[in-house]
């Protein structure tokens, strides 16, 4: 089966050890770290876990060594096909291995599968190994273990599908293409105050930047030509000088401005655009920063940790916007 387009994977293959054993590769794009998440937290798993057009009405998946598996999938036709495991080894974010078992109509098993995911960071990518190899089986095992190569396909198709959704809801920055850090997050705020706190420097001050760091802006022109002075103060008391001008500024929908160092900032180069669109009372933003060459760009993620900093400042922005509307209720 062909990859979702919307997985964009590098690379797809299955290759059988045996009559019914698997070996199943996928590159997403999309951190380690979430596609870890969204294997072993049940709440994401019950969201992708099976064909296309299944639910799954009950999903226990206790992550841990000896943690027990269940997980009821319900086909299109409202037949429920009950799975049962237990989990042998966990060791995040890189390898889980568990035992599953397809149970019957008396809950006995038809067949145990015992399959380990092996989890690889390639530049902010995630390449992904799948090895199903069946343990035991009953006679009734053969009509489902040939369609376990599909079944499994189509679970990654929608596992892709999934996180890319996640990436647009989590917050959660990632390297992109040759030259880019993307980020979007959902906030719990309406269009105009997220644009406000965006650009008034005294809200700033409060969720710029990474976990502990605060800014002073020394200028500030919101203008196309205008040009954003400001100091990062990091927690090791050392300061970032910077230096933004602003390409465009359409309130409250867009913001592209340029790091543009001069004597004395930091050596930092790249153009961002940020997009403000109105989902109901939310708001999504969609970070783009792009920069001069992959060097630069990996550079920059290596030396001032770029990508995980974009993680937190939406973290942060977040959670002033909360406390915001929690004092505006007050």
């Amino acid at each position: 089966m062909a990859a979702n387009p919307k997985v964009n994977p590098s690379s797809q293959s299955s290759q059988p050890s045996s009559e019914w054993d698997l070996v199943i590769t996928r590159v997403f794009d999309a951190p380690r770290e979430l596609v870890w998440k969204v294997w072993t937290d049940p709440a994401h798993l019950a969201q992708w876990w099976g064909p296309k057009g299944f639910t799954n009405s009950r999903c226990e998946w206790n992550a841990r060594p000896g943690g027990t598996i269940h997980i009821d999938m319900r086909a299109p036709d409202g037949v429920v096909y009950p799975m049962s495991g237990v989990v042998n080894e966990i060791i995040p974010p890189e390898r889980l291995v568990f035992v599953s078992s397809a149970l019957d109509e008396k809950g006995k098993s038809m067949f145990d599968v015992l399959n380990t995911v092996t989890l690889k960071d390639q530049g902010g990518k995630t390449a992904l190994t799948l090895e199903a190899r069946v343990l035991t089986t009953t006679a009734r095992a053969p009509q489902h273990l040939k369609g376990m190569e599909m079944g499994w396909n189509m679970s990654l198709d929608r596992l892709g599908e999934f996180l890319a959704q996640a990436l647009a809801a989590d917050g959660i920055a990632h390297i992109s293409g040759d030259r880019e850090i993307l980020c979007s997050r959902v906030f719990n705020a309406p269009r105009e105050l997220v644009w406000d706190v965006f650009t008034d420097p005294s809200h700033i001050t409060h969720w710029w930047g990474p976990r502990g760091f605060s800014v002073t802006t020394q200028q500030m022109e919101l203008k196309p030509g205008g040009i954003w002075r400001h100091v990062m103060h990091g927690p090791d008391g050392r300061d970032y000088h910077c230096r933004i001008i602003y390409h465009e500024v359409v309130k409250p929908e867009r913001l592209v401005f340029e790091n543009s160092p001069d004597e004395g900032c930091e050596p930092v180069r790249m153009e961002t655009t940020v997009t403000f669109t109105a989902q109901g009372n939310k708001t999504r933003i969609d970070f783009r920063s792009t920069f001069p060459s992959t060097a630069e760009r990996d550079d920059n993620a290596k030396k001032y940790g770029a990508v995980e900093g974009l993680t937190d400042t939406l973290a942060r922005l977040a959670e002033l916007l909360s406390s915001l509307l929690a004092g505006e209720k007050q």
